[in-house]
């Protein structure tokens, strides 16, 4: 992935932290600018519907729905694997 700010590759490895920051610039690595739901053209700046507003999109935050660009989202896989298996379930 690279940096929001710096645009400098970054190899992130496992799930980041409130602390995490970008080893060249420093800047926060959870925050909305690099979460893959930061849209500037989407309502609140979220692609994510449900998420809770968030007014500053470069400092660290707890949106549970914070997902670094570039990675995979696996709450999302989890989900869409349920629901496969429902539907494989209750298929006529």
């Amino acid at each position: 992935m690279y940096c929001a700010f710096c645009n400098n590759r970054i190899d992130v490895k496992g799930i980041v932290g409130r602390n995490d920051g970008c080893p060249y610039c420093h800047m926060n690595l959870r925050c909305c600018k690099q979460c893959k739901f930061y849209d500037k053209h989407a309502y609140n700046d979220c692609r994510e519907v449900i998420a809770e507003r968030i007014a500053d999109k470069e400092r660290t935050n707890f949106c549970e729905y914070f997902v670094l660009r570039g990675t995979k989202n696996t709450h999302m896989n989890k989900t869409m694997n349920a629901k496969k298996a429902l539907d494989a379930l209750f298929k006529k």
